[in-house]
């Protein structure tokens, strides 16, 4: 009995032992999982504090050229154009022009009929013929009269009434002289010239039709130099003067076209709070046509080989404005003072008068609000299998 008590104890004893055993593995098992988390936030927690950027992401200062500029639209215009009208009614017999072809000053464009004129001409000579013999026979009487009046052979009143007699007849000639140039110059206007060298842009008359004065026969452009007429607002208008030089983007041309501020108009356009500028185009190829529409770049101010950023990097608060920069691979924002903004090479971009030099590396864009003093690093971007 007491032998079989003992077993008992001795089982009891060792079921015990292994469960304290087991209690203490899992105590340290949960330990060390309580600890490994911990550890791995901390790791995580480091990592997160040094910014990673691309090369995308970061710029260097450098210096170039800077220039602020004007973006204007129009039409092209010829500068010097003339439309041809009749100057005289009648029948039109030939018309030696069409559009599209180019005329010399002084050319024939037009021929009208002539007969009505050729016949007011001859009228009008020989109504001169017959006042000319007039004068004549007057200025004879009053010779013969003067003779007279000196031997006292008639009154003084008769030489009187024959000197007025000449003094009319003369008027009455060069009235007949008048009369006929009038009828030469009808004639000569039945023949239409051309006033200007150019091309024939428009013709509104065909053979056979009978014009009348100031009907609009051609319109005739000089292509050699056209001009944009552009609006300007009144806010920029004092930044822009006569000689400014203008690059223009002309559509359908694919080559830059170069131009300058010919003139500017000394009113605002009505309904509008805009002025008209005008920028003359040289043409001497021809590749230039009136009524093609253009942009142009008008420069308004430019500064050369400054230290400059794009406008993308620049943050503001408030009246203070800043940079991110990476020195010595940890992030600093520098307070910057800008200067003139524009473009540089086709980006937009700002002078930078203090704050970063050249060479330093900042951050092209905004990426987010940082802290300074946090390590930053670049990277590479993965290659592409």
């Amino acid at each position: 009995m007491l032998k079989r008590r003992g077993i008992w104890i001795v089982a009891l004893i060792v079921v015990i032992a292994v469960a304290v055993a087991v209690g203490i593995v899992l105590v340290k098992k949960n330990k060390t999982a309580s600890v490994e988390p911990s550890l791995a936030k901390q790791q995580t927690a480091t990592a997160a504090q040094v910014l990673e950027f691309l090369p995308t992401d970061l710029v260097t200062v450098t210096t170039a050229d800077v220039q602020k500029s004007l973006r204007l639209s129009g039409a092209l215009r010829a500068y010097n154009q003339a439309v041809v009208k009749a100057k005289v009614s009648g029948d039109v017999r030939e018309v030696l022009a069409r559009e599209g072809e180019a005329v010399q000053r002084g050319q024939v464009l037009v021929k009208m009929d002539t007969a009505d004129y050729d016949a007011r001409l001859a009228q009008a000579q020989g109504s001169l013929s017959a006042v000319q013999g007039q004068l004549e026979i007057a200025r004879q009487a009053r010779d013969n009269n003067k003779a007279l009046l000196n031997k006292n052979f008639i009154s003084q009143n008769a030489y009187d009434n024959a000197s007025n007699q000449y003094t009319i007849a003369a008027a009455n000639v060069e009235s007949a002289r008048g009369v006929v140039s009038v009828a030469q110059k009808a004639l000569a206007d039945t023949v239409i010239r051309a006033p200007m060298a150019g091309i024939i842009s428009t013709r509104s008359v065909q053979p056979g039709e009978k014009v009348s004065p100031d009907y609009r026969l051609f319109d005739i452009v000089d292509l050699r130099t056209l001009e944009m007429e552009a609006p300007v607002p009144t806010q920029d208008i004092a930044s822009i003067h006569a000689g400014q030089t203008v690059q223009l983007s002309i559509e359908g041309i694919t080559v830059a076209v170069s131009g300058k501020v010919s003139r500017i108009n000394p009113a605002t356009t009505a309904g509008s709070r805009s002025i008209m500028v005008y920028i003359g185009v040289a043409n001497p190829d021809g590749i230039l046509r009136s009524g093609m529409f253009g942009e142009a770049q008008l420069i308004v101010e430019q500064k050369n080989n400054v230290v400059s950023v794009p406008q993308s990097a620049v943050r503001a608060e408030g009246e203070k404005s800043f940079v991110y920069a990476i020195v010595n691979k940890v992030l600093q924002q520098k307070q910057v003072s800008l200067g003139l903004r524009g473009d540089s090479n086709g980006v937009a971009s700002v002078e930078l008068l203090s704050g970063v030099v050249k060479g330093e590396t900042i951050i092209r864009s905004n990426l987010g609000n940082f802290r300074s003093g946090m390590p930053a690093r670049l990277i590479q971007p993965a290659a592409k299998v």
